[in-house]
């Protein structure tokens, strides 16, 4: 295991706390668009957090009032056009690469986003295990609107499972903008927060969080992702497996014998 709190990434925010890290993109005057160099840091550190044992949840936080503005114009679709097919997938598979690593990192990650989150912002927050937004979060998958398929780093496989595949379908042919009561009522996002207090919920759930069963979390955030390709039969026996485990956890004993003491568990991580 290693430690990641003193973690200096170049092309992001970075913070931790109380086994909390806080990630923000950290270019609010274009409202937080991403760069070859930052999609690839974020895509690296993920796939530390795998190993990192000072770190039990994530916080992808807005910065200035917007999420993020997706690939930059200037920065990263200018440069696309003219580039062989080789180097093309070799971009688009890196960028698949960074949802791959959020997936796999586990830790849950909570997405606090205000203002926009288009294009790969919106990814990012399909990506996340939770979503909070405030009333004035915008989120589309634009991509058709410069000449791409509606669909990019695993977005037909994802979004149709959190918001069904005809709300699904809609958004991705049309790039329109999934309004913050829209995308609540559709259950894309878990909870809508005024601005001022955005961060602090977030933060609010990522310490609860923290605070449990990280290893039974990291648990569950594996069969979550894994049973999309499981069958009900061997759904039931990977949970059956997962628990199995989890029973020889000295958490779930810390939780048996606070029960009896009728006191509220301290939940360790081990």
């Amino acid at each position: 295991m290693s430690k990641l709190a003193g973690l200096k990434p170049r092309h992001f925010l970075w913070a931790v706390e109380d086994g909390v890290a806080v990630i923000r993109l950290n270019r609010p005057e274009r409202k937080n668009p991403l760069t070859f160099e930052s999609y690839a840091e974020l895509r690296d550190t993920f796939r530390a957090l795998a190993y990192a044992s000072d770190v039990d949840v994530v916080v992808f936080a807005s910065n200035g009032g917007n999420f993020c503005s997706g690939g930059d114009v200037h920065d990263i679709i200018g440069p696309l056009i003219g580039l062989p097919m080789k180097e093309l997938l070799a971009f688009t598979r890196m960028t698949g690469d960074l949802v791959k690593a959020m997936i796999s990192c586990g830790k849950p990650v909570i997405s606090a986003v205000d203002g926009v989150a288009v294009g790969a912002g919106a990814i990012i927050a399909m990506a996340s295990d939770l979503r909070l937004a405030t009333p004035a979060a915008q989120c589309a998958f634009l991509f058709t609107r410069v000449g791409l398929a509606g669909c990019d780093m695993g977005a037909c496989a994802m979004l149709p499972r959190i918001i069904g595949q005809g709300r699904a379908a809609e958004l991705m042919y049309t790039g329109r903008v999934m309004g913050a009561e829209e995308g609540l009522a559709w259950g894309f996002w878990n909870a809508l927060h005024p601005a001022e207090a955005l961060e602090a919920e977030a933060m609010a759930l990522a310490r609860r969080l923290a605070s449990g069963p990280t290893f039974a979390h990291g648990m569950t955030k594996t069969q979550l992702n894994q049973e999309w390709n499981m069958g009900l039969e061997q759904a039931i026996e990977a949970e059956a497996q997962a628990q199995a485990i989890c029973m020889q956890t000295k958490d779930f004993e810390r939780a048996y014998r606070a029960f009896v003491a009728k006191e509220k568990p301290v939940f360790r991580g081990d």
